[in-house]
């Protein structure tokens, strides 16, 4: 990297121009204002994040220590111990949340929420034109409805298909939108008439809603609708007409198609989605988000009749019943997923020559260019309310929520932003913030906009934190623990305690498996049920499908009803996930555990590795696609790391599986462009990667995955680079 010394820094060339000449006009804030202001944050900060660092890894020691002598200790005594080593503190007098300034999306509308890894363009504006889905395609285009017989999608439309869908999406409506006579399939058609809306059944008659309120715009004409638009539990539903259509000329209303307020927000995600290793990759992470605050991000998209260029969408323009205008907006309300305090990046130096905490660097440049959008300086606004909203990952417990609080008003005063401005996404994921989860939001309590429960993390942490204590159940017994239902249910008790109701999201985690929406539909409305107003899901279709969760149910009234249920003792979040007789274990079901961790390893590690993908859909032993990011790796590598250190499994074991899972996921990505076989390239980045997450996971700090991948990333890209070299020397 070439480097241009600014003051105390020494700043990559290629990120320093992207701000000078990109990112920072127009903003108000010169390029020498902004690095010398970063500077003087490094020099403050700097020393604390290393400091809060030490202090992870000299927790860790003594928790070791501590688990190594007492197997067998009580929750009770693990309790005691915890707070005699400072790990767990008192928990603060009663309090609310006192963030301001929040919209409406975090605040007053429950729904879905995506993750998308920001170096995909094409990913990114799927993810935020996701804000309205069709629940036609997404029930036609799914297992959501049986594919057996007569219902198979086939090449063509399937009439047969489609007409179930129909049914099903007119019982839909008469569950969140009743009619006081019939239902909406007797419907032959809808219109206004003074204000109120009324439609006409088959049998003659007329009727209306049973709650009038929820009608609250269309467009076209009071006598010819091209939309209708209702409102059930904040979110909208939009109903289109086209009787020229394939769909509205076979329906007796003209109903063309039904369209859901889906992901109300998304996560353009920086972090555990991403392979961003170096300051070329930091500089295209940092491209897309300017690009979004401007509504100017773009891209190229091969369809049907030639490639078309994919934008952001637009705004959607009504009129309310009464007939003024009335403009939602087209997209997700945008949040900004920065990385944990535990990296640090080359591409800014200190005066010492340490490459800086990437956190810094992160929140500086990301609200830098979030001052296009507080300013209105792009194309649509993201936040109404000129808030700028950063979901921080890994913070191990009150002091580092307290030091994000810290950055941020640093930040707030070298950008000239008026304090409060940026908030706190507080990922609740690791072990030391679950058990101190009130404190943390009392550090954070006048920015938290979310907290969220990121269970894949957390797991990971539970395993590496419980190391020494002998050897954890099988991943598939750790969603039945005692600390998950504990960690669960603690953290909507708290947060609901704390204020969030009506004023920040209660999140939960992810949907991992994308190609099986019947089994999401039918188990995912629990999250809801236990309190989140908001949860994640791998895609815009998912999105759409589990918006359909929260018309059935009224989450604040959800939460009301919960803010009543005190949590859970912390005592029951300190039951160790620890098999307390091993030898009820089968050598067939350790083979098989381990094969099944080890093929999620080195499917995912490949393509992290090699390919630079940072999240993808990974076919697992059965052919099953799973949604893989940073998290799932750690679970898995920190299990065999658990597994090998209490003589489960050898060495020897683990690498002859390896040999044979390589061959497996070798097979299921035959037929990628530019795939490098495993097993044709043993010595090179991405099965080294694997071994080493494997073999040296459970030394790694808090189990984290990062320091090992980046590594080998970083090799596998020079050697591309001199390949390439000697292609073009050639």
């Amino acid at each position: 990297m070439t480097y241009i010394t600014i003051g105390t820094l020494r700043v990559d060339r290629g990120l320093y121009d992207f701000l000078a000449d990109e990112a920072l006009p127009h903003t108000g804030v010169t390029p020498d204002a902004f690095w010398a202001g970063v500077g003087r944050i490094v020099n403050a900060i700097g020393p604390h994040v290393r400091e809060k660092l030490a202090r992870r890894a000299q927790l860790q020691s003594q928790i070791d220590v501590f688990m190594a002598r007492e197997h067998e200790c009580t929750p009770a005594r693990h309790e005691e111990f915890l707070r005699e080593i400072g790990y767990l503190v008192d928990e603060p007098r009663p309090f609310a949340i006192a963030t301001d300034n929040v919209d409406t999306e975090l605040t007053q509308q429950p729904g879905p929420q995506l993750v998308v890894p920001i170096t995909n363009a094409r990913y990114v504006l799927n993810a935020v034109n996701a804000r309205w889905g069709s629940v036609y395609d997404a029930l036609y285009g799914t297992d959501a409805i049986a594919r057996e017989c007569a219902l198979q999608p086939g090449q063509t439309y399937n009439a047969v298909r489609g007409q179930v869908v129909i049914r099903r999406v007119r019982a839909f409506l008469d569950e969140i939108a009743p009619l006081m006579t019939g239902s909406h399939a007797d419907v032959v058609s809808y219109y206004i008439q003074h204000g109120e809306l009324h439609a006409k059944l088959e049998c003659g008659r007329t009727t209306g809603l049973c709650q009038p309120g929820q009608f609250v715009g269309f467009s076209g004409e009071v006598n010819a609708l091209k939309t209708l638009l209702l409102r059930n539990h904040h979110l909208h539903v939009e109903i289109r007409f086209d009787r020229h259509s394939l769909i509205g000329e076979q329906d007796k209303a003209g109903i063309a198609d039904v369209v859901l307020e889906s992901a109300v927000s998304t996560i353009i995600d920086a972090e555990d989605s991403v392979a961003a290793v170096d300051a070329q990759d930091k500089v295209q992470v940092y491209r897309n988000w300017l690009h979004l605050m401007q509504g100017t991000l773009t891209a190229n998209v091969p369809g049907a009749e030639g490639v078309y260029t994919r934008r952001l969408a637009q705004d959607r323009h009504y009129c309310t019943p009464d007939g003024a205008p009335l403009v939602l907006s087209g997209r997700s309300l945008m949040l900004f997923r920065s990385v944990g305090w535990h990296m640090s990046t080359d591409a800014v130096l200190d005066d010492e020559g340490r490459a800086v905490a990437e956190s810094i660097l992160d929140v500086a440049v990301a609200a830098a260019i979030a001052i296009h959008d507080i300013k209105g300086l792009g194309c649509f606004r993201n936040s109404m309310k000129g808030s700028v909203y950063i979901v921080r990952p890994k913070m191990h417990g009150p002091e580092e929520a307290a030091l994000s609080v810290d950055l941020f008003s640093a930040v707030e005063e070298i950008l000239g932003l008026a304090a409060g401005t940026l908030k706190i996404g507080l990922m609740d994921e690791e072990r030391r913030t679950s058990v101190n989860l009130a404190a943390c939001l009392y550090a954070a309590r006048d920015r938290v906009f979310f907290i969220n429960t990121g269970f894949l993390d957390r797991t990971g942490d539970e395993i590496h934190t419980a190391m020494q204590a002998g050897a954890v159940v099988r991943k598939g017994d750790m969603k039945q623990a005692c600390w998950m239902a504990a960690y669960e249910q603690r953290n909507v008790a708290i947060g609901l305690a704390c204020g969030l109701r009506g004023h920040a999201q209660i999140g939960k985690g992810m949907w991992a498996m994308p190609d099986r929406m019947a089994d999401m539909l039918a188990s995912k409305g629990a999250q809801l049920e236990a309190g989140a107003s908001t949860a994640w899901v791998p895609s815009p279709t998912a999105a759409t499908l589990h918006a359909l969760h929260y018309h059935m149910n009224d989450v604040r009234h959800t939460q009301l009803l919960l803010s009543r249920v005190a949590p859970q003792p912390v005592t029951e979040l300190l039951v160790l996930p620890v098999e307390k007789d091993i030898t009820r274990w089968s050598e067939a079901e350790i083979a098989a555990e381990l094969d099944t961790n080890l093929q999620g390893i080195l499917g995912y590690v490949v393509r992290w590795v090699d390919m630079g993908i940072g999240c993808s859909k990974v076919p697992d032993l059965n052919g099953v696609g799973l949604m893989e990011d940073r998290a799932t790796l750690r679970i898995s590598s920190q299990h065999i790391g658990n597994w090998l250190a209490h003589g489960i499994v050898t060495s020897r074991q683990v690498e002859k599986a390896l040999h044979r899972m390589a061959a497996i996921v070798d097979a299921q990505n035959a037929d990628a462009p530019d795939y490098r076989p495993l097993l044709g390239d043993m010595e090179g980045p991405a099965y080294r990667a694997a071994q080493e997450l494997v073999f040296e996971g459970a030394s790694q700090p808090c189990g984290y995955t990062e320091e090992i991948l980046h590594r080998y990333r970083r090799i596998a890209k020079e050697r591309d680079c001199g390949s390439r070299a000697g292609v073009l020397a050639a």
